[in-house]
């Protein structure tokens, strides 16, 4: 008899300053060693993009944080597809010589990796993007003029019939210096994550199709001491394509409203397990998996700035101090096998009073 699917749910949060995953697509060796044991592994952008590097995994989802969200609250389902066509949104306030490296980037995608892109749109007003960093040490960030892009995104859908946006945002050089350097030392938090899940998070709530962003900005002068962690950042003019290559097959988001179910769709009563940093339990999805039958693995070894246990939460989970562990207990989870079994401790069975 055929067991169903193995899924697995890997996140990594956005701008909290993660040791692993925190920086360039630093957990995307970590992704492609889950995607060799399970069926089909769920993750998220800040995992899988690498600027301009990245990795094709047949078997993983490319699902936007707010997607990911409503897939895990039930609300939305997961398709897979062969090829999306992706549109492009450009912000008005790039540089024209910015933005034509972009447009170079994304032609080449086209040229190269045969990615199926629509005609790109520049935003009407500029988007004005600005940074924060909340008490916790953790980035966000806010645009003040969201209707300009929500309006590009509708053109492009109802024009061009994109089924994914792919936007590029023109983000401040008057970053906090010194984090900064301790970001590219690899040490601090990606200044820029919070800020771009925002502009993610509204067209795909807005618009229920994928979506995921890539940051205009200058190049840096060169440091000779720059951590690996970050060096994914320093290759050349764009972050773009490692954006196209996801969204290409990123999958469709359901609604309860969508047309009949095919057998490969994916929902999240079909999860079986879910890697998440230790610290860094207190997310949407997390909370929302946490109250279905899904075995949580807690990672001690990958730190963030937040301070969110699953014990402070009441959610059940396997702690192991590393992914190399949590592969171990991933690989017995799929086969049946109790991880304590594996243990030279076994404790005998208590009669229930």
């Amino acid at each position: 008899m055929n067991q169903r699917p193995y899924t697995v749910v890997l996140i990594v949060p956005t701008g909290v300053g993660a040791s692993i995953g925190g920086y360039a697509g630093d957990a995307l060796p970590v992704a492609r060693a889950i995607a060799q044991i399970c069926d089909r592994l769920i993750t998220h952008p800040n995992v899988l993009n690498g600027a301009q590097l990245y990795w094709n995994l047949p078997n993983a989802f490319y699902v936007e944080g707010y997607g990911l969200d409503k897939f895990a609250a039930s609300c939305w389902g997961l398709r897979p597809v062969h090829q999306n066509r992706v549109g492009l949104i450009l912000d008005a306030g790039i540089e024209p010589e910015l933005r034509l490296r972009h447009i170079q980037a994304a032609d080449a995608t086209r040229a190269t990796l045969g990615l199926n892109l629509t005609d790109y749109v520049i935003t009407d007003a500029p988007l004005l993007v600005e940074l924060q960093t909340a008490a916790s040490g953790a980035s966000w960030g806010t645009i003040k003029n969201p209707d300009s892009l929500l309006r590009a995104a509708d053109v492009l859908i109802k024009k061009a019939r994109a089924e994914a946006i792919a936007v590029v945002a023109r983000f401040p050089e008057e970053t906090d210096a010194i984090a900064l350097e301790n970001y590219r030392q690899g040490q601090g938090v990606d200044p820029v994550a919070g800020a771009e899940a925002v502009i993610s998070h509204l067209i795909v709530r807005t618009f229920q199709i994928p979506c995921a962003h890539a940051p205009a900005l200058s190049p840096l002068p060169i440091d000779r001491n720059l951590s690996p962690r970050s060096a994914a950042e320093e290759l050349g003019y764009t972050f773009l394509p490692c954006v196209l290559v996801g969204l290409s097959r990123a999958p469709q988001f359901l609604t309860a409203q969508s047309a009949k179910s095919q057998p490969d769709d994916v929902w999240a009563s079909q999860v079986d397990a879910v890697v998440v940093p230790a610290t860094a339990c207190g997310g949407s999805a997390i909370l929302s998996l946490s109250q279905k039958q899904v075995q949580i693995i807690a990672v001690e070894e990958n730190q963030t700035q937040m301070q969110v246990p699953p014990e402070q939460l009441g959610i059940k989970a396997l702690r192991v101090n590393s992914y190399l562990e949590a592969l171990g207990v991933l690989v017995a989870h799929q086969a049946g096998i109790n991880p304590t079994a594996l243990t030279p401790a076994i404790s005998s069975l208590h009669c229930l009073s």
